[in-house]
């Protein structure tokens, strides 16, 4: 599994508007064969800031980025986008999801 995590820095008349703004990428992308997650959540520290977590079985993520929603929203996106994406990427994760045992509940 592929494991990917981006930081999106938006223009602040963007910000607010921007989980619509990428709505059809996002549904696109979650019903990909090989997609496991597609995620977004809103930094708390900078209003104008996303971060994409998202997940592809191994061999997914070339057709991703060959997708024709990906090509489209790499002609679109950009015009709401503060900066380049800052992008990280992590291969042969485990297919599951570990407890945080510092923070045990029960």
């Amino acid at each position: 599994m592929i494991l990917i995590c981006v930081k999106w820095k938006i223009k602040p008349e963007y910000a607010d508007r921007w989980p619509g703004l990428a709505r059809e990428f996002t549904e696109a992308t979650r019903a990909e064969p090989g997609n496991r997650f597609f995620e977004w959540s809103r930094s708390l520290e900078d209003p104008n800031e996303y971060v994409l977590l998202e997940a592809f079985d191994d061999d997914a993520a070339e057709a991703h980025v060959n997708s024709e929603h990906f090509k489209k929203a790499q002609a679109e996106l950009p015009q709401y986008v503060a900066e380049t994406p800052l992008i990280r990427n992590w291969q042969n994760q485990q297919d599951d999801w570990d407890r945080l045992g510092e923070f045990e509940v029960g």
